[in-house]
Formats: C-alpha cells, sequence, structure tokens
C-alpha cells in the first residue's frame, strides 16, 4: 500500500493515513453510547421516584419514636397512631395508651366518662357501639375499633395532636359479651387497657333503668328524653316519676345482671384492668387519681357538668317499695335496702 507524503518547512516528515473509513467501529461506538443513555435515563427516573415508593413508605411508618426512659413493661400499651384525617404535628412522637370503659347503662359510666374528658390529655369517644352495625359481627367491631385508636373517629370528645390516652364507653349489652373471645384477642394484641365502671348496689341501678327507659317515650323535658342532665330542675322533673318494679321477678332480675358483670371479669381478667365502683367514687375522689394514674396522664382536677337525678332514700324513689322490702328480705341481696351513701 501506497503512502503520501507531506513535507512542512521546518522538514519534518509525516504519514498521512489512508481517507478510507472503518463504518462498522463507528456502529459500534454509536451502540454503545445509546446503551449507556439508555441506563443512566433509567436509574435517573428511579431516584427520582423513589421517595413516593412503597418500599420506602413502609420503612417511614415504621420507623419508632424512640424513647430510651419509657420502661420495657410499657411499651406494649405505647402506641404511636398516624390519622389519615389529620396530623399530629409535633405531637407525632407523644405516645397514645388505648382503653375501654365497660360498664352496664346506669351504673355512673356515663358521668365517670365526663370527668375524664375535662382531662386535656384524655379522649373518651362514647358509646360507638349502641349504632348496631358496628358491632354486627367481630370483623365490624375490629374495623370500628382500629378507626378509633388510629384517632379518625372524630366526635365531640376527640382530642387532636396531643392526646395521651384514647378509648370509648362500651356497655356490656353492645356486643362485649357475645363476642368477647375475638375482643379479648384484639385487646391483649392491641395493648388496650379496661377501666371497669360498676355499681354495687344494682337495685339503685335497676330504678334508675326503669325510669330511663319510661322517659325515653314519655320524654318528661319538654317533649325531649335526656340520659343525663345538667340543671337540678331538670333531675327533679325527671326524679318525680317513681317506678314500680316487678317484685316476682326482682331477684332473678338482680342475678342475672350479678352474672353478667362477674363473666365480665372473668373474660377480661387476663388484661391490663382496673375496677372503679360508682359508690366509690362518689365517697372518695382519690379514685378518680387513681384512674388517672392507670392511664399515665398528669394529675388534674376532673370536673363534670352532670347533675344526679335520683337523690335520697330508696323508699322515696319506688312506688311499691313494700313489696321491694318484702322480696329481698333474708336474701344475699337484703343490704341493697340499706342507703348506701348520701348526696
Amino acid at each position: 500500500m501506497a503512502f503520501n507524503l507531506c513535507f512542512f518547512n521546518k522538514g519534518s516528515l509525516i504519514f498521512k493515513p489512508p481517507k478510507k473509513s472503518i463504518w462498522w467501529l463507528r456502529m459500534v461506538v454509536l451502540m454503545f453510547s445509546i446503551v449507556c443513555g439508555v441506563y443512566i435515563c433509567y436509574v435517573s427516573l428511579r431516584q427520582i421516584s423513589a421517595p413516593s415508593s412503597g418500599r420506602l413508605s413502609r420503612v417511614e411508618l415504621a420507623r419508632p419514636c424512640k424513647n430510651p426512659r419509657i420502661e420495657p413493661s410499657e411499651k406494649p400499651f405505647l402506641h404511636y397512631p398516624k390519622p389519615k384525617t389529620f396530623s399530629r404535628a409535633e405531637c407525632e412522637c407523644n405516645p397514645v395508651r388505648y382503653f375501654a370503659i365497660l360498664s352496664m347503662q346506669r351504673s355512673g359510666s356515663g358521668w365517670f366518662e365526663t370527668l375524664l374528658n375535662s382531662h386535656i390529655n384524655i379522649s373518651s369517644n362514647g358509646e360507638i357501639f349502641s349504632v348496631k352495625p358496628r358491632r354486627a359481627n367481630a370483623s365490624t367491631i375490629v374495623e370500628t375499633l382500629d378507626k378509633l385508636y388510629n384517632l379518625d373517629f372524630l366526635t365531640s370528645a376527640s382530642r387532636n395532636e396531643c392526646t395521651a390516652a384514647v378509648g370509648l364507653k362500651w356497655m356490656l349489652n353492645q356486643g362485649v359479651m357475645l363476642h368477647h373471645e375475638e375482643i379479648l384477642e384484639y385487646f391483649m394484641s392491641r395493648g388496650v387497657s379496661i377501666i371497669f365502671v360498676l355499681r354495687r348496689n344494682l337495685l339503685r341501678r335497676m330504678i334508675s333503668d326503669l325510669a330511663n327507659s319510661y322517659d325515653t317515650n314519655a320524654k318528661l323535658l319538654n317533649g325531649t328524653h335526656k340520659s343525663h342532665v345538667h340543671s337540678l330542675e331538670e333531675a327533679e322533673i325527671l326524679a318525680g316519676y317513681k317506678p314500680t318494679i316487678n317484685a316476682a321477678m326482682l331477684i332473678a332480675n338482680l342475678r342475672q345482671v350479678e352474672e353478667m358483670v362477674t363473666k365480665a371479669l372473668e373474660y377480661f381478667n387476663s388484661t391490663r384492668h382496673i375496677v372503679l365502683y360508682y359508690e366509690d367514687i362518689i365517697k372518695n375522689q382519690t379514685k378518680l387519681i387513681d384512674a388517672q394514674d392507670f392511664l399515665r396522664v398528669p394529675r388534674m382536677e376532673l370536673v363534670s357538668h352532670h347533675v344526679k337525678i335520683h337523690r335520697g332514700s330508696l323508699s322515696s324513689l319506688v312506688e311499691n317499695w313494700v313489696d321491694v322490702e318484702k322480696a329481698l328480705a333474708g336474701t344475699s341481696y337484703e343490704s341493697f335496702l340499706q342507703e348506701d351513701y348520701k348526696m
């Protein structure tokens, strides 16, 4: 092959390569450049979209709020909800305790709940299972509880952001006894604490229950039914009705209530719980301190605007008191005839 010789003024000799190009080499370089460009674009897109990926979101949700001062025994009862309806903002890492007030109608649980709700860090959301579809089966109960304890069940008692304890008032006849196994499993797995609010004098509870049932239809307060009142005038109007008790069924009815309470205490004995009696709270205000300590919230003076309806001796509250006395005389329930506290 012949080469062209080029001479410059300084006498240097340079060989000039042939003009014919190697086309296949250029194609290889071009293809390599294309592949590299595609790969770089792919990696860049992955980095841009990474914060919204499901994998990273799960890692962020699992990020614990660390508090070295928390005792290991307390950790199962501390939770860090991430509500969908609002942001907890600076309180995101403030732990929340779950609780449930288990009781029976006319046992003082409504009054007790208003006392708890006067605490700035407690949110008790009432009888949410009085709505039957919510307690239709175990699945609907769990679904409702999940929404409540995630702080997404909004009621007038809801505390945004810095809630330290959230719960509900749950009557024993609102699915608790029927689905007690599933509810116990839920309480144990989710670290839910139970506050039993009960009444020692079941006869007083019965009188209050009968009067409340009567007013459901009678609506003595200007055509409005009220289970709880906030004035002495309203209380006196409702107390004006004196129920007549079925003396023949009195013992059986008292025993039925007593057995239900006993079973409830037995069913949920393995949970973290406290038992408070209405009469004890009235006579000893330190019981409210016990409740606050149980929920691990700062101690505060708790107040309620509820006014007691049925005051004074039982004999003044029942239409057929003589029949009631005869029915209970000599039985294990005779002590219910005595006035157990003064108001």
